[in-house]
C-alpha cells in the first residue's frame, strides 16, 4: 500500500497497512534542501524540489503545500514582510480605519505572482508522484484570519467586542478572495485542500464569536471544496477544546489540531467519525526534545487513538526549520512500528 492509498483509507475510516503521516514542514524541507526561504517562495521548481526531497528522505505518505500565512492578505493590498530566510509576515493591517473600506478592490487571484508560484509548485509535485503520495493543498488563511489581517489584529478583536455591519461585509469580501483560491487549487490536482483560521480559536475569542463570525465562512470554504469533489481540513493553532463540535459543524472532512488541545477531547468529538491530522508538539517534542521523547509522545498519541483509523501523524503545526532530522525519523520510525 502506498503513500496516497494509506491517507485515502484513513480518511474513509478503513484502517490502512500501517499508519500515515503527512507533515507541516514546508520550513524544515527548505532548510534541509538548501533554499533560503527567499528562494523558495520564488522558485516553484526549487519550492516542488525541496518538498519532494522531504518526502523521499523521510518516506512521508503525504505532503502539505504551504508557504506562509500571508498570501490572501498580499493580494488584498495588505503590507507584507519577505524576509530572506524566514517565511513572510504582515507588519500592520491595511484598513486601521473602517472608513477606508473604499480601499479594498476586487481581487483577482488568477493574476497574482505568488499565487501562481504556489499552484504551480503543487501542479509539480503532483506530477512528480502521481498517485504515489497524497498532495494536500493548502489555501493559506480562512476568511476570519484574513479579515484580521486586512484590519490589524487589535482592531479585529476590539471589532469582536463591538460588531457592526462593517464586519459581515469584511468577511463576505474575504471570503470571495478564500474561495477563488480554492477554486484555483482544485485545478492543480491536488488530493485534499485545507486552510488555517487560527484566530478564531478560543485563545482569541469566545465560542460563541467562533460562531457567529468564523463558522459560517468556513462552512463556504468546505462547500467549494467539496463542489469539485476534494476532501476539505481545516486548522487551528493553540487549545481548540472549547470549540471541536463547532468546527466538525462546518462539515469539514477533518481536522488539524494543535498539540495544546487535549488529544482525549480530539478522539471524544470526532472519534470514526472524521479526519484528525495530529498533532505532536512541533517545538518542544520534535525541535527540542531528545529521541526518547520524541518516541514516547508518539507513542501516547497512537494509543490512545488505537481504536480509530481516522489517524494521519502530524505535528500539531508548522514544524521549526532546524528540527533534528533524527527526531523525524525517529517519530516515524515509532509509527511504523506501532
Amino acid at each position: 500500500m502506498n503513500g496516497f492509498e494509506r491517507i485515502n483509507k484513513a480518511l474513509n475510516g478503513e484502517w490502512p497497512d500501517k499508519r500515515p503521516v503527512m507533515l507541516h514542514n514546508f520550513m524544515m524541507a527548505a532548510e534541509e534542501a538548501g533554499y533560503s526561504m527567499k528562494t523558495f517562495r520564488e522558485d516553484p521548481r526549487k519550492a516542488a524540489d525541496a518538498f519532494i526531497q522531504s518526502v523521499e528522505k523521510y518516506d512521508l505518505d503525504g505532503v502539505m503545500v504551504d508557504f506562509d500565512t500571508t498570501l490572501i492578505a498580499g493580494a488584498i493590498g495588505v503590507p507584507v514582510d519577505y524576509p530572506v530566510d524566514e517565511p513572510a509576515r504582515i507588519p500592520r493591517g491595511l484598513i486601521p480605519s473602517w472608513d477606508q473600506m473604499e480601499q479594498l478592490k476586487e481581487v483577482d487571484l488568477s493574476k497574482n505572482e505568488r499565487v501562481q508560484i504556489w499552484l504551480e509548485t503543487c501542479r509539480l509535485i503532483k506530477e512528480y508522484f502521481g498517485d504515489e503520495v497524497f498532495v494536500r493543498g493548502n489555501c493559506d488563511q480562512a476568511p476570519f484570519s484574513a479579515a484580521s489581517m486586512v484590519r490589524g489584529a487589535q482592531e479585529w478583536m476590539l471589532d469582536m467586542m463591538m460588531p457592526g455591519p462593517e464586519v459581515e461585509k469584511l468577511l463576505d469580501y474575504c471570503s470571495d478572495v478564500c474561495i477563488q483560491f480554492i477554486d484555483l487549487m482544485a485545478k492543480t490536482g491536488v488530493d485534499m485542500i485545507s486552510n488555517g483560521d487560527s484566530p478564531a480559536g478560543p485563545e482569541m475569542i469566545s465560542p460563541q464569536m467562533f460562531r457567529q463570525f468564523a463558522l459560517p465562512y468556513e462552512k463556504r470554504l468546505v462547500e467549494t471544496a467539496h463542489a469539485h469533489h476534494l476532501p476539505y481540513v481545516n486548522h487551528i493553532c493553540g487549545n481548540a477544546d472549547l470549540i471541536i463540535k463547532d468546527m466538525l459543524d462546518s462539515g469539514t472532512d477533518g481536522l488539524e489540531l494543535d498539540y495544546k488541545t487535549d488529544i482525549n477531547k480530539i478522539l471524544e468529538h470526532m472519534g470514526n467519525g472524521r479526519l484528525f491530522i495530529g498533532n505532536i508538539d512541533p517545538s518542544g517534542v520534535l525541535a527540542l526534545g531528545d529521541k526518547e521523547l520524541v518516541r514516547q509522545k508518539t507513542r501516547e498519541l497512537l494509543e490512545i487513538y488505537k481504536d480509530s483509523p481516522r489517524l494521519v501523524v502530524n505535528a500539531g503545526c508548522a514544524i521549526p526549520p532546524k528540527t533534528p532530522p533524527e527526531n523525524i525519523a525517529e517519530m516515524i520510525k515509532t509509527v511504523r512500528e506501532y
